[in-house]
């Protein structure tokens, strides 16, 4: 009985998210900008800045970082309707060709006009649109989610205080929130570091080939960076139609090999050095679970996934001493992490270190 209690609470409760999904995924993106830019107001205050001008500074970020993802999608978005209208007779054609191969190994007309409407040109530029205006639907209640930054910049201050007294009663709540705000920061500045790495060369890449709208597939690639296992695949397909529409399957394989270099490169050998265990989820937990969350709460889910999963299991799995088995299942590693072992210093710490052994050093006699 308890367990279908349970089972029947967490269809409710999923349900009622999914519903305001459209404020959950805006609130929690503004969320996760505030906690990204929030070193910066600490950095300031260790070097003397007022308080009231470190806030003003956060607040000037975290508007910097809406407005210039919001300016590129428009951008990308008014490029790609002028451009794509120009090949519709060479995807018309392609569509005619392959829709005539199709007949001939013997497909019914039914399912022949199924394939022409899932292959035309429109549906293409539908489902690349609704990926990039879910990212720009950060905007759509822009009143809501320009006072929910400014009120979250403007309390990022005290969440040093706050966290504290947590502690003070809840140690465990306290670490748990303190770890999930550190791994996203790491998780967030890798991520968006090697995006800009990838959209940088793919945009340069495909300009060298001749692809049109290289600077929007760059935009593109950066944006699917953030969404793990599968981000490169849907970052791949828009530039190898066009280079299809454009220079034919020669070029396309071109394109795709040169993706696929690039992007193996950087995101499967270099960037898990730098994630190191910022994460910690196991790979076929982070393929689940950006399922999971892409169902949720649509396109902005997927891109999300791993900040609100590192918050799901802050809240539910490191704060009870009794959801080991559960830790045990999502980390990354088989074995449990060594107790004994030295923990991790923080860059602050690393920091403080060294500015005593400065300050050892001037005041040992010579």
């Amino acid at each position: 009985m308890v367990i279908l209690v349970g089972a029947a609470a967490t269809v409710i409760v999923l349900a009622g998210v999914q519903a305001v999904a459209w404020l959950i995924g805006p609130a929690f993106m503004a969320l996760i900008i505030v906690i990204a830019v929030a070193p910066a107001q600490s950095w300031l205050r260790r070097h003397g800045w007022p308080g009231w001008a470190t806030t003003l500074v956060v607040i000037l970020l975290v508007y910097a970082i809406m407005l210039g993802l919001a300016l590129g999608i428009v951008f990308s978005v008014a490029r790609l309707a002028t451009e794509l209208p120009k090949y519709a007779s060479t995807a018309d054609g392609l569509v005619t060709s392959a829709t005539a191969q199709l007949a001939a190994l013997g497909v019914g007309p039914e399912q022949l006009a199924q394939a022409r409407s899932s292959l035309s040109l429109g549906s293409f530029a539908g489902v690349l649109g609704s990926l990039l205006s879910s990212v720009a639907g950060l905007a759509s209640n822009l009143v809501f989610l320009l006072a929910l930054l400014l009120f979250l910049s403007v309390e990022a201050g005290g969440t040093g205080d706050r966290l504290a007294s947590i502690a003070a009663d809840r140690p465990r709540i306290a670490d748990a929130l303190g770890h999930f705000a550190w791994g996203t920061r790491q998780y967030l500045l890798v991520t968006t570091v090697f995006g800009l790495i990838v959209a940088v060369l793919d945009s340069v890449a495909l300009a060298l080939l001749g692809i049109p709208l290289a600077v929007t597939w760059g935009l593109l690639s950066f944006i699917t960076n953030y969404i793990p296992n599968v981000g490169f695949i849907i970052g791949v397909v828009p530039p190898a139609l066009l280079a299809l529409l454009t220079g034919g399957p020669q070029l396309m394989v071109i394109v795709i090999v040169v993706y696929c270099g690039i992007n193996f490169v950087v995101q499967s050998i270099i960037q898990p050095r730098f994630i190191g265990d910022a994460v910690g989820l196991s790979v076929t937990v982070t393929f689940v679970v950006l399922v999971f969350w892409a169902w949720l709460l649509g396109p902005l889910g997927a891109i999300l996934a791993i900040p609100l999963t590192l918050l799901a299991k802050a809240l539910l799995v490191d704060i009870d001493p009794q959801a080991k088995w559960a830790d045990a299942l999502l980390r990354d590693t088989p074995k449990e992490p060594d107790p004994d072992a030295p923990a991790k210093k923080s860059r602050r710490e690393r920091r403080s270190e060294r500015e005593q052994q400065k300050q050892d050093l001037k005041a040992a006699p010579t």
